[in-house]
C-alpha cells in the first residue's frame, strides 16, 4: 500500500477583506465585544467544518456576515491598535529593547539596521515602525497600504541559505496573528515556519545578540491562562521544541507578550503536540496549538 501524502498546509487566505472604507470609529468596549464575538463565530466555524456539517457551517458564516464579516473585524483591528486606545503591541516589544540598547536605530556588527519581518500588519505607524529601529517587511493577506505587502505568511518564500544573511530576518513579529488562524495544526505550521525565515546572529559584535534572532509573539491572555488545552507551561515546551529559549514575558489583563530567541540548538525531532485537555471547566476557552 502507498504512503499517504503529507498533507500540504492550508493557506490563511480570505481571512481579512481586500477594501476598508472608512467608518464612525467604535467605541473601545464595542470594539473588544466585536472581535471576541468574531473569534468565537470563527472557531464555531472550523469546528462545524471538521466534523462536515455543511448546514451549521453556512448558518455560521451567514452569522458571521450579517455582523459585519471580516470587513468589520479588519476595521476594528485597526482601531483597537490605534495609538489613543493603547493597543500598539510593539510599544512593549521596544520597551524590552530600550532595556539593552538605548530607543534608537539598533545596528548590527556590520553597522546595518537590524530587519523585522511584520505578519499581519495593520499599520504602518506603529511603534516599532515610528522608531527607526528596523529594516521592516509588513505583509498582510489584504494589505490597506502600499508599504504593506500584500502577502500570505504560509506562502512566503523562504530565503535560500545564500542569501538568508542578506533576505532574513532578526525578528519575526506574530502579533495577534496566531490567534486568528482558525485551525490548531495550521497554527502549529505557522509557528514552525517562522525558524526558517530567522538569520544567525554574531555573539560577539552585535549590539542584540541576547535577544536576536527572534519570534515576538503576542496572543490574547486567555488563550494560555484560561484554556482547556494550552496553558504556558505547554506553550513553552512546544516553543522549545523549535528551538527557541524565553528572552522576555509579559502578561497584562488582556494580553500575553513573549519574546522567543532563538537558539537553533534543538536537533529535529519526532515530537508531537496533541489537542489534550489540561485544564477542565465549563468557563475553559478551546484554544489550542498542535505540533505534529
Amino acid at each position: 500500500m502507498a504512503p499517504k501524502k503529507k498533507a500540504r498546509p492550508r493557506l490563511l487566505s480570505s481571512t481579512r477583506p481586500r477594501n476598508i472604507t472608512p467608518t464612525p470609529s467604535l467605541s473601545s468596549h464595542a470594539t473588544r465585544t466585536f472581535v471576541r464575538s468574531h473569534h468565537t463565530l470563527r472557531k464555531q466555524l472550523s469546528s462545524a467544518l471538521a466534523q462536515g456539517d455543511d448546514f451549521k457551517a453556512e448558518s455560521i458564516k451567514y452569522e458571521i456576515e450579517a455582523a459585519g464579516g471580516l470587513r468589520k473585524y479588519q476595521e476594528a483591528s485597526i482601531q483597537g491598535q490605534s495609538a489613543e486606545r493603547g493597543g500598539d503591541t510593539s510599544k512593549v516589544l521596544m520597551q524590552w529593547l530600550s532595556e539593552v540598547k538605548g530607543l534608537g536605530p539598533v545596528r548590527n556588527a556590520s553597522g546595518k539596521k537590524f530587519r523585522m519581518l511584520e505578519v499581519g500588519a495593520l499599520r504602518t505607524d506603529n511603534t516599532c515602525s515610528r522608531n527607526g529601529a528596523f529594516e521592516m517587511k509588513r505583509i498582510d493577506l489584504h494589505s490597506q497600504h502600499s508599504d504593506i505587502e500584500e502577502q500570505d505568511f504560509m506562502e512566503l518564500p523562504f530565503p535560500t541559505s545564500e542569501d538568508l544573511d542578506q533576505e532574513g530576518f532578526d525578528i519575526v513579529s506574530l502579533s495577534l496573528v496566531v490567534n486568528f488562524v482558525g485551525d490548531p495544526a495550521q497554527r502549529g505550521e505557522m509557528l514552525k515556519r517562522v525558524e526558517d525565515f530567522l538569520r544567525p546572529c554574531s555573539r560577539d559584535g552585535d549590539e542584540m545578540s541576547e535577544l536576536f534572532p527572534a519570534l515576538f509573539l503576542v496572543l490574547p491572555a486567555p488563550c494560555v491562562t484560561n484554556s482547556r488545552y494550552l496553558d504556558e507551561e505547554k506553550l513553552k515546551s512546544i516553543l522549545e521544541t523549535l528551538g527557541y529559549t524565553t528572552a522576555k514575558r509579559k502578561l497584562s489583563s488582556k494580553l500575553v507578550y513573549y519574546l522567543w530567541r532563538y537558539e537553533g540548538l534543538v536537533k529535529k525531532n519526532t515530537k508531537v503536540f496533541k489537542k489534550e485537555r489540561i485544564r477542565s471547566g465549563r468557563s475553559r476557552n478551546n484554544f489550542a496549538i498542535v505540533l505534529r
